[in-house]
């Protein structure tokens, strides 16, 4: 159940937060490369006050976790840092400013979830029951729709 709490207060931040990220984009005032440098300086003393508390107070992060081996810290800059914080951030932005968000944001946010539920599958080895299945296809299929009808062209920038 944390799970899916979670989940929805992630997406609500994101739905939220991204709706201000395009209005920003969309003065013409501020770029995207600008947008990125300072969600992630902006995000940097919040993120490293939350480890501070979660590994020094609550001890939930696991301790001495830069010692871990090179594959698992290979797979942490590599694909948590590289490809999901800065490469996807990266594209989204660019995206959201040639596109209006509810054309960029529905495909970035379900492309992501089905190549996970893909790689996790053939990777990881994690179970994907067929409804599972089907409902990936289901939702990259909506996606499909919501991209494809209505132009889905954002207002020219002021």
């Amino acid at each position: 159940m944390k799970a899916i709490v979670f989940a929805v207060l992630a997406g609500l931040c994101w739905g939220i937060g991204e709706l201000f990220t395009k209005a920003v984009l969309g003065s013409g005032k501020v770029g995207p490369m600008t947008v990125l440098l300072v969600r992630t300086a902006l995000a940097l003393p919040p993120a490293l006050l939350a480890y501070v508390v979660a590994y020094h107070v609550l001890k939930t992060e696991p301790q001495a976790w830069w010692r871990a081996d090179a594959a698992v810290l290979a797979k942490l800059a590599l694909g948590s840092a590289l490809l999901a914080g800065f490469g996807g951030v990266f594209f989204f932005y660019l995206g959201l400013s040639h596109g209006a968000v509810s054309t960029v944001k529905p495909i970035a946010f379900t492309v992501g979830p089905a190549v996970a539920v893909v790689l996790a599958f053939l990777v990881l080895k994690e179970e994907v029951a067929p409804l599972k299945a089907l409902g990936v296809v289901m939702v990259l299929g909506g996606v499909v729709l919501i991209a494809g009808v209505g132009g889905g062209h954002a207002p020219a920038a002021r």
